[in-house]
């Protein structure tokens, strides 16, 4: 009997070690829940505020070319003078047309107050019996009528002759090439004497002029981070020309729509260029502000395990080990943002592993 209870006891001892080395200790943290404010370095590209390439819009050729790359011009400035010796004879030979329609207009209207001045005096003569032939009466007055038809019929072609005149003098006010909007010239593409409009057989324009006192900086942002884009957020930036200095430009644009093939979402900032020290075609390091509106759960790096099957955490629940996918996101300081179906104050583990097994028995341990 005595043996008996020496080996019971035996049994039990070792029953016991075995239980506490079964359950393993595992240093322990929690899920951290909170708003994530970060930023990320996007890559974008420096657009003309406006830029257009400008066109003869008649064919002739060119007579005078007032500026040159990099002038400043204003609006309305004139850029270069245009020769059509065929056009200024068109709108001369539809002047001249014009004079001559309108003396016959006259003479019409001169034949119509004629017509009807003599209708007018029969008129008052037929009242006196006898005096007037019924017959001579109706004829003055279909007279009178055909000289009202024909002043019509004149008053029609010297409108239609001053339209056509009207026509040519646009066309010849395009021999004067102006600016349509203040800017700076950055190519010119002509010069004196080179033929020039649509009939020329060149597309190439006279000019490209943009106006960069103001600029565009296009932002691609990805996919993951358009939520937190604010019209009017002011945002910072580099650019290789100007090292060690930070620029700032204001969110005007957003397109709204992804592109789909890169998956990511034009969005335009608005940036003074006063003193020009910026210019189209740069590419700015923008430091692209991430404001997300619902809070993060944030783990340590050290907590999520990647293996060839699922990406997941360790958490601790009724005392067993519980493997928990989840989707890993953006760096936060020491943290990293994941997704998946985890709650805050959750407890995970601090140095995770596949070789806590799921369900195995495990003791939280504190954080060190």
């Amino acid at each position: 009997m005595k043996r008996l209870s020496v080996f019971l006891i035996v049994v039990s001892t070792f029953l016991l070690a075995f239980s506490a080395a079964a359950q393993q200790t595992v240093e322990v943290v929690k899920v951290i829940s909170k708003p994530v404010e970060r930023t990320v370095r996007l890559p974008g590209e420096f657009m003309p505020y406006l830029g257009v390439a400008i066109h003869a819009k008649v064919t002739a050729f060119v007579d005078k070319v007032e500026v040159d790359r990099g002038s400043v011009v204003r609006e309305g400035q004139l850029l270069a003078l245009l020769d059509a010796p065929e056009l200024t004879a068109q709108r001369a030979e539809a002047d001249a047309k014009v004079q001559a329609l309108e003396s016959q207009r006259a003479e019409a209207e001169a034949k119509l107050a004629a017509a009807e001045s003599t209708y007018e005096r029969l008129k008052a003569a037929s009242a006196t019996e006898g005096a007037v032939a019924g017959n001579e009466l109706i004829v003055v007055g279909k007279e009178t009528d055909a000289a009202r038809s024909l002043l019509r019929a004149q008053e029609s072609s010297v409108k239609a002759a001053q339209q056509s005149a009207a026509s040519l003098k646009e066309l010849e006010s395009y021999l004067r090439v102006t600016a349509p909007f203040s800017g700076t010239i950055t190519e010119r593409e002509i010069h004196p004497g080179a033929l020039v409009g649509p009939g020329a057989g060149s597309s190439i324009p006279l000019f490209r002029l943009e106006q960069n006192f103001r600029l565009r900086l296009v932002v691609a942002v990805p996919e993951s981070e358009v939520g937190g884009i604010a019209r009017g957020a002011h945002v910072s930036f580099r650019v290789s020309a100007c090292p060690g200095e930070t620029f700032n430009g204001v969110i005007a644009r957003i397109a709204e729509s992804l592109d789909s093939k890169t998956r990511t979402m034009p969005v335009e900032l608005e940036v003074a260029n006063s003193q020009g020290r910026l210019a189209p075609g740069m590419y700015p390091d923008v430091s692209w502000p991430v404001r997300n509106k619902k809070p993060a759960l944030l783990v340590p790096t050290s907590s999520i395990v990647s293996t060839t099957e699922r990406v997941f955490v360790v958490r601790i629940r009724d005392g067993k080990a519980e493997w928990v996918n989840v989707t890993r996101g953006s760096p936060v300081d020491d943290l990293v943002q994941v997704y998946g179906p985890l709650n805050p104050e959750d407890q995970i583990v601090r140095r995770g592993s596949d070789e806590i097994r799921e369900g195995t028995p495990v003791k939280a341990g504190a954080a060190k």
